[in-house]
């Protein structure tokens, strides 16, 4: 193993500048909103502040599903947030989220209007509202809810972990790779194991567990993230990249993942969504009007 140089860490840690990498200027040791900014409010039930992150995806995903039931009260606008540029140290955003990540949903089919921040949450509180994509008998919604909390226990070590020092750290180090790496494949294998003996991930249906998985390790096997998938061998991992291109090809799925994305192919972004048409309207010019 490569040595680095040996870092003696301070008796009380300060934070005297951004920490570097791709990601440095939305990070701070501190909460609170950094300006005054209102949140737009549209003309659905549902409003939803994100960005096309694997995080944010989940839930245009889960929405795009449930429209494709043809649950009209799912109805959604979505608004981006550029994390880029600290969107999600508004006020508005804030009042939504004190945590200050997206994505933050509110839901104004109700009085008084619902917040609702983490992923996870607003994947089980929009499941439980309408019904659909959670087992309603006991053992089924438990496994369920096992795997839903372990992909949110799981994926910052794939995130900030590997996916930090493999991809946007300003420097490379083997140690921190190697060990992010290894966890990474290690929940692959995790993954792999359980759908060697499901079609999916908490059983026979699809559900908010596969949702949220497929966002992450979906994505990662298929190639979307950190440009990772040939260091990490993730062909061998057949069950999951079976499962993955399963889950893929569903419409709402494609659609879903469009939505608040403002990088890769310019076809597959949708900066806003206000209504079903706008993915068959989208064009550039019109995308960046309310981006």
């Amino acid at each position: 193993m490569t040595k680095t140089p040996q870092y003696t860490p301070p008796k009380v840690w300060t934070w005297d500048q951004e920490n570097g990498g791709k990601f440095a200027s939305i990070n701070r040791p501190i909460a609170g909103p950094t300006h005054d900014k209102a949140l737009p409010v549209g003309k659905h039930p549902f409003q939803l502040y994100s960005l096309a992150t694997p995080n944010g995806v989940k839930v245009t995903v889960l929405l795009e599903e449930l429209l494709a039931l043809g649950i009209r009260e799912a109805d959604y606008d979505a608004w981006l947030i550029r994390i880029g540029d600290g969107d999600q140290f508004g006020s508005g955003f804030v009042e939504v989220n004190p945590n200050s990540k997206i994505p933050a949903l509110m839901d104004h089919s109700v009085t008084p209007p619902q917040r609702v921040f983490e992923s996870g949450a607003i994947l089980l509180y929009l499941a439980e509202r309408f019904g659909k994509f959670i087992p309603a008998d006991v053992s089924g919604r438990t496994e369920t809810l096992s795997w839903l909390f372990w992909q949110m226990g799981s994926a910052p070590y794939l995130g900030g972990g590997f996916g930090h020092f493999y991809a946007y750290a300003p420097e490379k180090f083997e140690y921190p790779i190697n060990r992010f790496a290894m966890e990474a494949k290690r929940q692959l294998d995790v993954l792999d194991r359980q759908l060697a003996q499901h079609e999916f991930i908490a059983g026979t249906d699809y559900t908010i567990a596969d949702i949220a998985i497929w966002s992450w390790y979906g994505q990662l096997v298929l190639g979307r993230l950190y440009e990772a998938a040939e260091f990490l061998d993730v062909e061998s991992y057949k069950h999951v990249m079976r499962w993955a291109k399963a889950i893929d090809a569903r419409p709402a799925v494609q659609r879903g993942r469009m939505v608040n994305r403002t990088f890769g192919e310019p076809a597959l972004q949708l900066h806003e969504r206000h209504d079903a048409g706008d993915f068959d309207t989208r064009t550039q010019d019109k995308i960046g009007e309310t981006a």
